[in-house]
């Protein structure tokens, strides 16, 4: 079995970062037996990023601040990234002008191309941009989601995508701009909305976020894009090496001086198959 990455996020009890820890305070579980933790890093990796924003009739007004926040989490992220822009609304579309840039002039271009359609296929433009964040060069990918609405026209369900999101490399954040006015039209929809956000991002090792104001998606880009840049990366050989497709829980465990902390990673990950006969 090749080598599992973990790319490991720890908090204080204040949720403020804790950067400190080294190789020692780590435990890795996989299907509850423990690991020998073979890398350990935290150092301020370049990432791919894919920008994934929400292009519907419902964005129309906040696009603009969507936008402002998009490039904040850039600037903010390490200079050496790379990403892309993915627009959708009843489609999606890869809207930069090269697969990946670290010109924020080509970003600023990608994210101004508003054609706010009715519809919000998420799931398939998810599903989409893990595929493409795969051609990237940084070994640490991350999507950012920008969305105001409940999936209602994508081919693929969100089972497909959360099993999509499970195989991928990719860590996931969600930020969820959910106005007055779309709880007073849809509340209904917007609890389902956020309980998909918030399990795709949490299965990756990422976290989705509802700011409760247009004015609060700014900041709380700039703390994912801080949060990217402070994250340990671990990783470790399965001790079962069996090549047999099956889905394999990871759970990380950390000692800290500050006392108790939060530790997120990837829930799982899919186990290679080994080929087939007729392959």
């Amino acid at each position: 079995m090749d080598l599992v990455v973990l790319h490991v996020t720890v908090a204080d009890a204040n949720g403020q970062l804790v950067p400190d820890l080294g190789e020692g305070s780590f435990r890795v579980f996989e299907n509850n037996v423990e690991q020998k933790v073979s890398f350990f890093s935290r150092a301020d990796i370049p990432v791919t990023m894919g920008l994934v924003i929400d292009n519907s009739a419902s964005m129309r007004e906040k696009r603009a601040q969507v936008n402002a926040a998009a490039l904040t989490f850039v600037r903010t992220s390490n200079p050496q990234d790379e990403a892309f822009v993915v627009n959708f609304n009843d489609e999606y579309y890869l809207d930069t002008e090269h697969d990946f840039t670290s010109d924020i002039n080509e970003l600023n271009d990608a994210l101004s191309r508003i054609e706010a359609r009715a519809g919000t296929a998420l799931y398939d433009a998810v599903i989409g941009s893990l595929g493409h964040i795969k051609k990237g060069h940084k070994d640490k990918r991350v999507l950012l989601i920008v969305t105001d609405g409940e999936d209602n026209l994508s081919r693929n369900s969100f089972e497909e995508t959360l099993h999509a999101a499970q195989q991928s490399s990719a860590t996931i954040y969600a930020v969820g701009v959910f106005s007055e006015e779309d709880l007073k039209h849809d509340k209904k929809e917007v609890r389902h909305a956020k309980k998909a956000l918030t399990e795709l991002a949490e299965a990756t090792g990422g976290q989705a976020y509802f700011p409760d104001t247009l004015e609060e998606v700014t900041p709380t880009c700039e703390r994912v894009a801080r949060e990217i840049r402070s994250q340990y990366t671990l990783g470790y050989y399965p001790t079962n090496a069996a090549k047999d497709g099956t889905f394999r829980t990871v759970r990380v465990q950390v000692q800290s001086h500050r006392g108790k902390v939060s530790v997120r990673s990837r829930a799982g990950y899919y186990a290679p198959a080994a080929p087939s006969a007729a392959d």
